[in-house]
């Protein structure tokens, strides 16, 4: 394995500047841009923990002298003036579709590739249909459905020309099922689970496979009243169990899941599996491109002979790399899990990379848009992060966001011989005209700038400059001039205000009474802090959104 050491430092370095202290999860994702394997996780683990505590252990100051010289290492992620490439086969229109499984609630990679289909349809001036594919009544829900409606109309803003479930078609399902029986193509399997896997791997037939198509088609009926218990009997394709693709060997294409489901209530037991509804819902509702990740490649000649045995037409297939989100979990088990265990607040705890946390955040639809197209079409694995939303969401709204004074943990600053400043006025934004008022009065600073810069000179920002003591909270006034010098934060005529940081603490502190102002949801930047969006203005609630 490769020695990673130097650019451990430099993320760990990053990060504890950035947050105050390094977390050695977020230090662990940024070594997959530098080449680290995925076999390599539990190796480096002790490096990674190893520095981290080292760099935790050091003061600011120690921080920035060292991050000089190894922040060049630290990999970026600008934004690249980038478009998506044209589709092949457009000359009779462009029908895409959004097919998600409403089980659980969609995250950065759900929304990249839903906006590759709008995208494309709106280019072409198409469709794009949404179909929620709810055939496993055992994780599909309302809830989700909801969600997912929410993020996709609300949030993602995707204009969607119809919209449908899968649920609804299994009446033409078990026709389309029936079909193949009769040609002799399916058949109804009894082998366990177990016996089922073995045969498939060792590429042998099962004893079913000889039955004949009236005996086949009186077990189908016997499955579809109920007679077999779940994982007793599916329905199964006839496919070639010598295929070097093992999902050619007989795939199952009917399953029985006796369990209620949130739309269709008890009316079903047989459930279809997705390599057997996906290929005849593209079919019947007349998508002409599939835009999909290349894990589904090897499903491919399996729905293409669904299609070729039911005589259905066929698609365009445009396949990507995957999206991978590196940032967090992504998988719907696990989160549920971290919420019901309490270690996590809900579906959008900023830790997370679900729609409804970055949105939370103040992460902008526009910034999705972008990254769509800098990521684009690639064939390779994209591996995402939130460093990735950051640069294009702080390129966006830098020049627009105006500006608020706030200090974390402060301490109040008695200040000798300072001069009589009633008021002082201060840009709203650095490119603009506009101004806004800050009262002086009694002035606060953090305590942490207290503890890192005493006894030095520093200039209170848009101020004056002020000596801090070597002990205690007595500052001594030295100049208006603006010098050279180190800048810190400051209030005055404060309000208490509180932030949720990326890590889910929340961080107290006082901010300018010009907050009062804000609306929820107005996203703005408190200097020498961060870019943050106001949740709620009852307590002065804010939620980080990045740097």
């Amino acid at each position: 394995m490769k020695d990673f050491s130097k650019e451990i430092k430099a993320y760990a370095l990053k990060n504890a500047l950035e947050f105050g202290t390094a977390e050695a999860g977020k230090i662990l994702t940024k070594l997959f841009q530098h080449g680290l394997d995925k076999k390599d996780i539990k190796n480096i683990l002790p490096d990674i923990q190893a520095i981290v505590k080292k760099v935790n252990a050091m003061d600011n100051d120690q921080r920035g002298e060292e991050y000089a010289s190894l922040g060049d290492i630290v990999k970026t992620h600008e934004e690249k003036e980038k478009d998506l490439p044209p589709l092949p086969n457009t000359e009779k229109g462009v029908i895409t579709r959004i097919p998600p499984e409403p089980s659980k609630y969609l995250h950065l990679g759900h929304a990249l590739s839903f906006l590759l289909n709008s995208i494309y349809a709106e280019r072409y001036k198409g469709k794009c249909l949404l179909r929620f594919e709810d055939a496993n009544p055992e994780k599909v829900t309302q809830e989700y459905v909801n969600a997912m409606l929410d993020d996709i109309k609300e949030y993602l803003h995707i204009k969607f020309d119809s919209m449908k479930y899968v649920s609804d078609d299994i009446p033409l399902l078990y026709t389309y099922a029936e079909q193949l029986i009769e040609k002799g193509k399916a058949y109804m399997c009894f082998c366990d689970r177990d016996t089922m896997q073995e045969l498939r791997h060792s590429g042998k037939e099962c004893e079913h496979r000889k039955i004949n198509v009236k005996e086949n088609l009186e077990h189908w009926k016997q499955f579809l009243a109920g007679k077999y218990k779940e994982g007793e009997a599916v329905l199964r394709i006839k496919g070639d169990m010598q295929h070097d693709n093992h999902v050619m060997r007989d795939a199952a294409l009917f399953r029985m899941i006796d369990k209620p489901h949130f739309r269709q209530k008890t009316k079903y037991k047989v459930w279809p599996l997705y390599d057997f509804y996906n290929p005849i819902e593209d079919s019947i509702m007349g998508v002409t491109h599939i835009l999909r990740t290349n894990e589904f490649e090897q499903r491919m000649p399996l729905q293409d002979m669904i299609k070729e045995l039911l005589k259905l037409k066929r698609q365009t297939v445009v396949q990507y790399g995957r999206f991978s989100v590196i940032d967090a979990t992504t998988k719907g088990r696990e989160i549920r899990e971290l919420i019901e265990s309490g270690d996590y607040i809900g579906w959008d705890d900023p830790r997370l990379m679900t729609l409804r946390a970055l949105r939370r955040r103040g992460i902008r639809k526009e910034v999705l848009y972008e990254l769509v197209k800098q990521t684009g079409l690639s064939k390779y694995e994209v591996h995402l992060d939130f460093d990735m939303i950051a640069a294009i969401s702080r390129k966006l709204i830098d020049k627009e966001t105006s500006r608020y004074y706030f200090v974390e943990d402060p301490v109040e600053l008695k200040i000798d011989k300072k001069p009589n400043l009633k008021s002082v006025k201060i840009p709203i934004h650095p490119d603009k005209d506009e101004m806004r008022t800050v009262e002086v009065d009694s002035i606060y600073i953090s305590k942490k700038d207290l503890k890192e810069l005493k006894g030095k000179e520093v200039r209170l920002l848009h101020l004056y400059n002020v000596k801090l003591p070597a002990t205690g909270n007595k500052a001594v006034f030295t100049s208006l001039e603006n010098k050279p010098i180190p800048k810190i934060q400051w209030v005055s005529s404060s309000v208490p205000a509180r932030v949720l940081m990326p890590n889910a603490k929340w961080v107290q502190g006082l901010a300018e009474s010009g907050i009062k102002s804000l609306k929820v949801d107005d996203l703005i930047q408190f200097e020498r802090f961060g870019f943050v969006r106001l949740d709620s203005k009852k307590e002065n609630e804010f939620w980080y959104t990045h740097r």
